[in-house]
């Protein structure tokens, strides 16, 4: 099987090339970091770099290609909404536009669960439960991007598309590399009552999800599904045991949510008004997210795709750690 992978320099897209490369298919990976570029072809996979906003470039790169996956995002919870229009919306608008030009067989999608988010605790949420107003760009601009593939699906396209919860594992750059450091200066406060569950997704079940969909049947074209390890966790706990691992201090001051939610809108009202308009140390999402509890409802995946977490998230969690040890040995506390 021939298949392009968006995103093959990011934490997603990576795992997901190197999986296939194994798996025998004839994979080629694009992506923007060009040491993460070199580190693929060092590993016998074609990667090479390409905006995902050129539509010509990201046409020709779908020719002869079976399954395309689009991994490709930019996922932060802050930031200029039109550069996550064209990154989000456009460059999905290309790579579907790619695909029909080329008559590709699949385009298998990663949306988010963050336009499930309301700064609220959810728990047990379904693809088909009503959706809020987006609070944030990233979130604003997945949903645009989900409509397109709506869009193209209606026109003919074989689409499919997942919804994974706060992926993690060796090589993850988002979730505990944000939080470690946090947890390293001493200065990060338990958020709420600490008794709050979250899901999280272990990196190889993603990729597991991505390659059922690759092959899942015609009944399942056109949906979305919600990812998750399916084992909800208190947050807090999880605090606890990466300290114990890293020998970090445990958090002890207590904020409550309310008062942190209104300190972390004071701080984006700051943040907005300097001109390069940087993250603001705290905001309503980060907040929110550590504070509320957040949980998928996966039954959609388990009974139609097949998709089953083999990877717990203890074992997971394992795994990461004994990654990021060896990967920051060494390295002074900042």
């Amino acid at each position: 099987m021939k298949a392009l992978v968006t995103g093959g320099t990011g934490f997603l897209g990576g795992a997901l090339a190197r999986r296939l490369q194994r798996l025998g298919w004839e994979v080629t990976a694009l992506g923007r970091n060009a040491s993460k570029i070199e580190e693929l072809k060092s590993g016998g996979i074609h990667a090479r770099s390409l905006d995902l906003k050129n539509q010509e470039a990201m046409a020709d790169a779908c020719r002869d290609q079976e399954i395309v996956f689009h991994c490709a995002a930019l996922p932060s919870p802050w930031g200029n909404f039109e550069a996550f229009y064209q990154a989000n919306v456009i460059g999905t608008r290309n790579v579907i536009r790619g695909c029909e030009r080329h008559k590709v067989k699949r385009l298998v999608y990663v949306s988010t669960p963050s336009i499930y988010f309301d700064y609220t605790s959810r728990t047990n949420v379904r693809e088909t439960d009503p959706l809020p107003e987006p609070v944030s760009n990233y979130a604003a601009t997945k949903i645009l991007a989900e409509q397109e593939l709506d869009q193209a699906f209606e026109k003919g396209l074989a689409t499919i598309a997942i919804r994974p919860r706060a992926l993690f594992g060796p090589g993850d750059t988002v979730i505990f590399p944000r939080l470690i450091p946090r947890l390293q200066s001493g200065r990060l406060p338990i958020l709420g009552d600490a008794e709050n569950v979250v899901d999280l997704t272990y990196i190889d079940n993603v990729v597991d999800a991505l390659l059922l969909c690759a092959e899942s049947p015609d009944s399942t074209l056109g949906k979305k599904y919600n990812i998750s390890n399916g084992e909800p966790i208190k947050i807090w706990k999880l605090v606890e045991r990466i300290c114990t691992e890293l020998n970090l201090p445990q958090p002890k001051r207590k904020i409550s949510f309310r008062t942190a939610y209104a300190a972390a809108s004071v701080l984006e009202m700051l943040y907005t008004l300097i001109p390069t308009h940087p993250e603001p140390p705290l905001t309503r999402i980060s907040v929110s997210m550590m504070a509320n509890s957040t949980t998928l409802d996966i039954t959609a995946a388990k009974q139609e795709l097949g998709y089953q977490p083999k990877v717990s998230v203890d074992e997971g969690f394992d795994k990461f750690m004994q990654w990021w040890k060896k990967a920051n040995q060494g390295r002074e506390k900042p």
